[in-house]
């Protein structure tokens, strides 16, 4: 279980700059973190108290939405009691399971604050670790994290380093775990990038695409506390592959263009 450690939740976002005050004024929060789920009923409770517990301690405002995608467990009834009664907590539902990259989409088209936060619901990942990214907001487009001492199974590790491996031969991205279920962005940027299925495998290389920089930060891996893993070996090298053709045939034909002068 992972419990929120005060020691080492001590780096707090006091130096906002004027563009991300100005951008703001009108919206009661700075970071909107997108939780995509799906059928993780047993996740759940631990997952609501860990972001609650996150949300109260943090030195700026930030809220949680939760992106349940299709599940057909007893996940959508426990997100809607929880949220009723957490003002900084909101969802929506998707009518079916359409898969990370969709769920994300559907997240970001909602968000109105100028940072937008992503974690899984697996909590493999802690929340009070967005605080080592959010330092680097104001000159990175993208701060992602970076697994230290992973805690996953052999078999997982080993893929995930395949498909990193893979990708960063082709995406020249320089990253070393894009896959990484920890990041925020800004807002205006990520909602340029081109979305397709799969595209969640490419963020850091497609906010590059567009122009933006990137940022890698460690941060701290647990074990899974419950549910299982929607991931597997075709999901993590076979499916990867093809999407990889996807993102080489856009990064060719992405259309970029500069005004020099105008009248």
């Amino acid at each position: 279980m992972i419990h929120a450690d005060k020691h080492f939740f001590t780096k707090f976002v006091t130096d906002l700059t004027f563009s991300t005050m100005e951008y703001n004024a009108g919206s009661e929060y700075l970071l909107t973190i997108i939780v995509p789920l799906y059928n993780e009923e047993e996740s759940f409770p631990l997952l609501a108290r860990e972001l609650s517990e996150y949300l109260s301690l943090a030195s700026y405002r930030a809220m949680v939405l939760i992106v349940n995608d299709g599940s057909t467990d007893n996940s959508a009834r426990l997100i809607e009691q929880f949220c009723a009664g957490h003002p900084d907590f909101s969802f929506i539902h998707l009518k079916r399971n359409l898969g990370l990259s969709t769920a994300l989409k559907a997240g970001i088209d909602q968000v109105k604050s100028r940072l937008t936060g992503y974690i899984d619901a697996d909590l493999q990942t802690s929340p009070f670790d967005f605080d080592l990214l959010m330092e680097y907001t104001g000159s990175f487009e993208l701060v992602t994290g970076v697994r230290m001492q992973r805690k996953d199974g052999v078999i997982k590790r080993i893929s995930s380093r395949m498909a990193n491996a893979i990708r960063s031969v082709v995406t020249r991205d320089g990253v070393m775990d894009t896959g990484c279920p920890l990041k925020v962005f800004h807002t205006d940027a990520i909602r340029q990038i081109p979305f397709f299925n799969g595209m969640h495998r490419f963020l850091p290389a497609l906010v590059q695409l567009i122009g933006g920089q990137v940022k890698e930060i460690p941060i701290r891996h647990f074990k899974r506390h419950a549910g299982k893993s929607n991931f597997h070996l075709y999901n993590r090298l076979f499916g990867p592959a093809i999407d990889l053709i996807a993102f080489t045939w856009i990064r060719k034909r992405y259309i970029r263009y500069e005004i020099t002068g105008r009248g």
